[in-house]
């Protein structure tokens, strides 16, 4: 049984999808006004872990994922560059769709955008308006958040409690300060749809409700995002969607927000790092490692620092690049190992104890801490028999290896890394790390080759000479069947 924790009861709650063996799962997308970053990169990846899993359990999953595409942001954007609203959000969510692709991050089933929803919005908004939910005033539309006594249980405040610190801005016309756009009266310069209600565009709230209940209908098994849109964002769908067909997401889940220096990365905070950024120095598999090396639910350490020529400097992307080195190496070895094999293993092998664990742990509210953890432990063992053939007889330990080899990648699928050749990757790293550290390729290639030809000619102290020199900058050497293979050291 899949366990999930429901931010809106509070604790963990096995999933009991409406329809049984099918999930609906809609998930706050992106607002599409400049590049995304590694905080978008977090919750993105998030669900797309979870999306991957349920998936890898046979279910059924309808993944809704919209794109905010009309916003304060974007028009500000566009006035700023001289281009339109539409000419900004185009550009900036075909520039989201390279990213995530390159984050290994699957498109969802359906991915609406706001503007190509105006209708549907204005149906939510004329039912509040019959139920007593909504009012227009000056050409606006709010919400009456008075008239849903269930407000504030996703985040777990009162009403009285958040009308204390609510306030009406300079320009706005609602009745009470928790009261909440539904529809902007037109102003000049800004985009603008016709109305019941005069000329002007959707709030941000409506949009979701409007888009998760076309695809997804009255009430569905999932909503999710952010930690930072529990409040005012999903409070505020709550009150839409179920104010206007009387019932919403079953189940709610939010990722953890990623912490730099302390703070939760964000544009307004001024400390972004885009994706783009860090593809320029790093795998973008190490980044979706890293996010995925803390349960969904926490938060995601992201230090930035400098190196000696004031470059910035990844510390904690560093070290999970290196773990991923350490992987795909391990399963470079163990393909290596058995390729002279597989036609004399059996055909089915039991499941490894880190298809077991890892499993249970993802089971378990999406654990991928724990499942790295047990695909670390699993590593360590496979390199122990490749380097000990005694270490167990020899049927058992070629199934054990063939074992964790298959599972590994298995659950590399479900976590979305591994999925290359694992000489892919490492290439990669070792050009650029010899790019970070000056190393010269064609210097080290024929080092090697100087080493090579002292080996054959049985000069062993000068190979030894040249693989100690090489060693000193950072070079490793590795004797194979196939020749000598080099490695920057980390």
């Amino acid at each position: 049984m899949q366990r999930i924790y429901d931010t809106r009861e509070g604790k963990k709650v096995d999933l009991q999808p409406r329809e049984p063996g099918k999930v609906g799962i809609y998930a706050c997308g992106v607002t599409v006004y400049d590049l995304c970053h590694v905080g978008h990169a977090r919750t993105l990846i998030a669900f797309d872990v979870i999306v991957r899993h349920l998936r890898q359990r046979g279910l059924q999953v309808r993944l809704v994922r919209n794109i905010t595409d009309v916003d304060d942001k974007i028009i500000r954007k566009g006035h700023a560059e001289g281009r339109s609203a539409a000419e900004v959000a185009k550009f900036y969510a075909d520039a989201m769709a390279t990213d995530m692709a390159a984050l290994g991050i699957a498109a969802p089933d359906i991915e609406p955008r706001a503007t190509d929803h105006i209708a549907e919005m204005i149906d939510v908004i004329r039912r509040l308006e019959e139920r007593g939910l909504a009012y227009a005033a000056e050409g606006d539309v709010y919400y009456s958040v008075s008239g849903f006594p269930g407000y504030g249980s996703l985040s777990g405040q009162s009403i009285d409690d958040l009308q204390a610190g609510a306030r009406i801005e300079v320009g706005e016309h609602k009745r009470s300060p928790l009261d909440f756009t539904l529809w902007k009266g037109a102003k000049p310069g800004e985009p603008q749809w016709p109305s019941p209600w005069g000329p002007g565009r959707p709030g941000w709230h409506i949009e979701c409700s409007a888009m998760a209940h076309k695809y997804l209908g009255d009430a569905f098994d999932i909503h999710g995002g952010g930690s930072d849109l529990i409040f005012p964002h999903h409070e505020n769908e709550i009150a839409q969607s179920e104010g206007a067909f009387g019932s919403f997401a079953r189940h709610w889940m939010h990722s953890g927000m990623v912490n730099f220096g302390g703070e939760k990365m964000s544009k307004s905070l001024g400390n972004v790092v885009t994706i783009r950024r860090v593809a320029e120095t790093h795998d973008l598999e190490a980044l979706r490692l890293l996010l995925i090396s803390v349960h969904y639910r926490s938060p995601a350490n992201f230090t930035i620092g400098r190196t000696a020529d004031g470059q910035p400097a990844y510390p904690d992307l560093d070290e999970a690049e290196a773990r991923l080195d350490y992987f795909c190496r391990t399963l470079e070895r163990l393909d290596a190992f058995l390729a002279p094999l597989l036609a004399k293993l059996p055909a089915a092998l039991p499941p490894s104890e880190l298809a077991k664990n890892a499993g249970a742990a993802m089971d378990d509210d999406f654990n991928t801490a724990a499942a790295i953890g047990h695909l670390y432990d699993a590593f360590v063992l496979a390199n122990k028999l490749l380097d000990d053939p005694k270490a167990m007889p020899k049927p058992e330990r070629q199934q054990t290896l063939a074992a964790i080899a298959r599972d590994a990648r298995l659950i590399g699928a479900t976590l979305g890394i591994m999925l290359r050749p694992p000489s892919e990757f490492l290439l990669a790293r070792r050009d650029r790390l010899c790019v970070r550290r000056n190393i010269d390729r064609g210097a080290v290639e024929a080092r090697i080759a100087d080493r090579t030809a002292a080996r054959t000619a049985k000069d062993f102290k000068r190979a030894d000479e040249i693989r100690a020199e090489l060693k000193s900058t950072g070079v490793e050497l590795m004797d194979t069947p196939a020749g000598t293979a080099w490695r920057v050291t980390s």
